[in-house]
């Protein structure tokens, strides 16, 4: 039988033991009366999880102290959950104030709290049985080289937590060489991202070599693939390239509004294969690849302003006086809240016809993504000062349907 199956047996054997089994059902009973019952309900539910659960164990870790019996289980129990409360208080109290809510965020998601979890791991396994000799256990030959259980858990381990944890250390580095190089904000974004790539493939070649693994079969076999996959995964590259550049040149930032698939979308972030955009009509976010923005043309309303002009056309009966509606279409522009007064609204007189004449008006608001809500109410607005005056307004008649309608009027049969 190989050790790595004997180890979990003797594991089994262990916490088949009747003072083992005690002390289980003594840490079980105390979070289900602290966890599950109406009790956690009402009085316990604003507490942390450990304030309620610790002098409840500590309470049964005396008694069977008293009674003779052995009690590291639940001292093992109270120790994680002190643990437990000590990052909390971290989180809450010390790091709250000092770091931004995101960078907050992903410190507790992807690092403090995933080195808990692998700390109560290593502490479990270590009172169940050896941990030395766990990690003693060998896994084969990995090209030419031996690799043990603990020497690769411990490789994972570190690259896990540099991938994860680059990201913060990354973000501090571009804050300080944006001030002291006074690089844009795409700028410092491309640098940050660099360095964060930099550190991970650092810690990748870090990771070959604490293995002992000949890095030339390594690369004998990528080079075998490379080939293969090139063609598979050109796009990514692509898409690489053209996040880096874009970050670079700045002519995509977040933040920025600009016209995806005839919407005006903001740029919520870019990242090094897509950027994601937020569409305000629908309130969807759209990934889109960054080598769209290289083969499209990109309509940007944020470049060197956020302002956006407004423009559409109406028709109005031929029998009023032109100057007349041109002077109510700006005064209706100039009515609404969030058109500018500068540059001032303009109308104009496109085409003039018999029954009907075609103008056009156009306003400027501030913020680009109210374009569509702002021209409908400015919309509704002239169609309410038409009707309260008379102004007779009806949609124009294709020539083709006119004439056929014509055509019909004077048909014999």
């Amino acid at each position: 039988m190989t050790p790595l199956i004997q180890e979990p047996l003797g594991w089994l054997a262990l916490l088949s033991r009747p003072n083992v089994l005690l002390q289980m059902g003594l840490v079980g009973v105390v979070l289900a009366l602290t966890l599950r019952l109406p009790l956690r309900q009402t009085l316990l539910r604003r507490l942390p999880l450990g304030v309620a659960q610790l002098p409840l164990l500590g309470l049964g870790g005396v008694l069977l102290a008293l009674a003779g019996q052995r009690w590291g289980l639940v001292l093992l129990v109270g120790q994680i959950l002190a643990t437990w409360l000590g990052l909390r208080l971290l989180e809450t109290q010390l790091l709250k104030r000092w770091l931004p809510p995101d960078q907050l965020r992903l410190l507790v998601s992807q690092v403090l709290r995933p080195l808990f979890l692998v700390g109560v791991l290593l502490v479990s396994l270590d009172a169940l049985g050896s941990l030395q000799a766990l990690a003693t256990q060998p896994l084969g030959v990995w090209f030419g080289s031996p690799i043990k259980l603990g020497r690769l858990f411990e490789v994972i381990l570190w690259l896990y937590f540099v991938v994860v944890g680059s990201a913060l250390p990354a973000i501090w580095v571009g804050w300080l060489v944006q001030r002291g190089l006074e690089l844009s904000d795409g700028g410092r974004r491309a640098f940050s991202l660099v360095i964060r790539y930099l550190i991970v493939a650092l810690a990748f070649i870090w990771a070959l070599e604490r293995l002992g693994i000949n890095q030339t079969g390594v690369l004998a076999v990528a080079g075998g693939l490379s080939v293969g996959l090139g063609f598979g995964v050109k796009e990514v590259f692509s898409n690489f390239i053209s996040g880096l550049w874009l970050l670079f040149e700045g002519s995509v930032r977040p933040g920025e509004v600009l016209m995806h698939d005839g919407e005006a979308c903001e740029v919520r972030r870019l990242g090094l294969r897509a950027a994601t955009l937020w569409r305000g009509s629908d309130n969807a976010e759209l990934v889109v690849p960054n080598q769209t923005f290289f083969t499209q043309t990109t309509t940007t309303y944020t470049r060197s302003d956020r302002m956006r002009r407004c423009r559409f056309e109406l028709q109005a009966a031929a029998n009023w006086p032109p100057q007349d509606i041109l002077d109510l279409l700006i005064q209706i522009a100039r009515a609404h809240p969030e058109t500018l007064p500068q540059p001032a609204p303009q109308a104009r007189l496109l085409e003039f016809g018999k029954e009907m004449n075609r103008y056009g008006l156009s306003f400027s608001i501030a913020n680009p993504l109210n374009a569509g809500r702002v021209t409908a109410e400015v919309l509704l607005a002239i169609w309410q000062g038409f009707a309260s005056r008379g102004i007779l307004t009806v949609p124009s008649v294709p020539a083709a349907a006119a004439e056929q309608a014509e055509a019909g009027d004077h048909d014999p049969g």
